[in-house]
């Protein structure tokens, strides 16, 4: 955020600085304050409020996804033990060490209206009902998401456009069944509104840097910093 601020004009002029402009240390000791009195929820609420007003979030349908945010699997606290928010999870064929940042999107504009933190090995469709903001009434998810409207926490108000399984899907007959190229042409469909859901992954990654965490022990607490890739290195 230290860097954001330098490098985009923008984001002085929204949080309104002028002048010198806030350090890393700063900015991490406001962050936890508004951790400590329970405010970045309420924040986040008031945008959304604010968005809604102006017709920018529509909220009637939604797009949930998650993606891994990959830590080094090295760094351990002073007990010799890693923090318990990172843990290690498989997918495809490779293993990753993190978080994993769960999201809900609206499906008409793009917007991100929830955002929840777990450790690397909770699974997508555990969290997908908790990103609801209970004015939808569909979502559409990956295939990651299958069973979401089965489980105990799910509204039966909510209908559920979970993507078909990549292994059922290539077993469709998509040039002698007309049954199966509908099939076909409706995962097409639902594939283009869950597309949505992948700019502010681009965004947080991207932009944010956070491709990876590392975390870092100051006495008894931890603190994140996030850095890109290009910055490993060095």
């Amino acid at each position: 955020m230290e860097e954001a601020f330098v490098d985009v004009p923008l984001y002085g002029e929204f949080a309104r600085l002028e002048g010198r402009l806030p350090d890393e240390s700063t900015i991490l000791r406001f962050r936890h304050r508004l951790e400590k009195h329970k405010l970045a929820d309420d924040i986040f609420a008031t945008i959304n409020d604010a968005l809604r007003a102006q017709g920018l979030l529509l909220r009637a349908g939604m797009v949930v996804d998650a993606t891994l945010i990959a830590a080094p699997s090295s760094t351990k606290n002073k007990s010799k033990k890693r923090y318990p928010q990172m843990h290690s999870s498989k997918k495809g064929n490779q293993w990753y060490f993190g978080m994993k940042a769960h999201i809900g999107v609206d499906a008409e504009s793009g917007l991100v209206h929830t955002v929840r933190g777990t450790a690397g090995h909770v699974g997508d469709v555990t969290e997908g009902n908790a990103l609801l903001h209970e004015q939808e009434t569909v979502v559409f998810a990956d295939a990651g998401y299958q069973g979401a409207d089965k489980r105990s926490d799910a509204r039966p108000d909510v209908r559920w456009q979970v993507a078909m399984r990549p292994g059922k899907r290539k077993k469709l007959d998509k040039a002698g069944n007309p049954i199966d190229v509908l099939l076909e042409k409706a995962e097409k469909l639902k594939a283009g509104i869950r597309a949505k859901v992948e700019h502010p992954f681009r965004v947080i990654k991207c932009q944010f840097g956070f491709v990876k965490v590392r975390y870092k022990v100051h006495a008894e607490q931890f603190s994140f910093t996030a850095r890109q890739e290009r910055h490993a290195a060095s």
